[in-house]
């Protein structure tokens, strides 16, 4: 029998499991000190469908020199190509960043504002990457539901919806605001070293009490 879903306790345990685990790549720059909405919003787009090991290592390198709107537009298209190279799609997202950049200037005054419809309203940035950097940049609640938080959300039986998008929706309802920034940033780990796309670690996973472990049919 499966003890009755607790998202408090979990989110306690989760704080704990994910402790020795490298930080969410967005989490960790800003952290670092990479926190405006711009290098947010540049930062999340060079992470779409890039590892987070690259993804640091490539934000960390452009941002050090080039981390305002104004620096970015110094830069040609492909000058900025060549700096991001090692992210997927690098050319598209070159001309993007500067896209963005140009905008940021032309339109407000060199800083992009916390407004979630300017943010999607930007070349490359879709829901998820407007709400990330709505909570981290802008401190303000909002859910960025990633492959992470959409599977693992599901797999606990805490939600029940078949796309991130839906999960978005469903998580809006049901997870209270307190832990709406807090989710992202713990399950991104969780979802990397413990509750895996394939086989996850289900013997040592701190939350099995209370997971209904929907559509797992092996783990370890």
């Amino acid at each position: 029998m499966k003890e009755p879903f607790d998202i408090d306790t979990a989110v306690e345990r989760l704080r704990e499991a994910v402790r020795p685990c490298p930080k969410a790549a967005l989490f960790a720059l800003a952290e670092d000190g990479f926190a405006s909405v711009f290098q947010q919003v540049v930062a999340c787009m060079l992470s779409i469908r890039t590892r987070d090991e690259t993804t640091l290592v490539v934000a960390r390198n452009i941002l050090e020199r080039d981390g305002t709107p104004a620096q970015m537009l110094e830069l040609s298209a492909e000058q900025i190509d060549t700096l991001i190279h090692a992210v997927s799609f690098h050319e598209a997202k070159a001309r993007q960043i500067r896209a963005i950049a140009e905008r940021a200037v032309r339109d407000y005054d060199g800083a992009l504002p916390c407004d979630r419809d300017v943010l999607l309203s930007l070349p490359g940035i879709g829901p998820k990457c407007a709400n990330l950097v709505m909570a981290i940049a802008c401190r303000q609640p909002f859910i960025a539901v990633d492959i992470h938080v959409h599977r693992i959300t599901n797999r606990w039986g805490y939600v029940q919806a078949t796309t991130p998008e839906a999960t978005m929706v469903a998580l809006e309802r049901t997870l209270p605001q307190r832990h709406w920034i807090t989710i992202n940033r713990l399950l991104v780990p969780f979802g990397k070293h413990v509750c895996t796309g394939a086989l996850p670690h289900c013997s040592t996973c701190p939350v099995l009490s209370m997971c209904r472990q929907v559509g797992v049919t092996r783990h370890r």
